[in-house]
């Protein structure tokens, strides 16, 4: 079964300074170990290297590239489904909801996806299966 992963994971799944941090690496390596597929879209992957760049540095982006993208399927978002991300954006006029999370919402039900890895109350909210919650 597949597995939606955001920014807010893979951001607490790297930085060991995150507050997040010891859950998400034993809950990444629940899943990786449970051999679930790992699916994300590209606005994610735009996402999460800019603020690995930032927070982490280029070791860490090379890091990620070289070790975490490899086992990734991207699902690539088009014009279609970025408009309905930006509709969903602006019908929810909430300023801490951003782009790239409606886009992952859209992404996940084009793709029939409901389990989310995330540390973001934005997925649970939208009624997904987070998995960053405690065992």
């Amino acid at each position: 079964m597949s597995v939606y992963v955001d920014t807010s994971a893979f951001l607490a799944v790297l930085n060991a300074d995150d507050r997040f941090h010891a859950r998400a690496r034993r809950r990444w390596h629940q899943l990786i170990e449970a051999g679930r597929s790992l699916i994300c879209n590209n606005y994610v992957l735009v996402e999460t290297i800019a603020a690995i760049q930032n927070r982490l540095g280029m070791d860490a982006v090379i890091a990620f590239q070289n070790d975490v993208r490899p086992i990734l399927t991207i699902l690539w978002v088009d014009e279609d489904l970025h408009q309905r991300a930006v509709s969903a954006l602006l019908a929810a006029r909430r300023r801490r909801l951003s782009l790239v999370d409606c886009a992952s919402f859209e992404s996940m039900i084009q793709a029939g996806m409901r389990q989310v890895f995330a540390f973001d109350t934005h997925f649970e909210e939208q009624g997904f299966e987070v998995f960053s919650l405690p065992d």
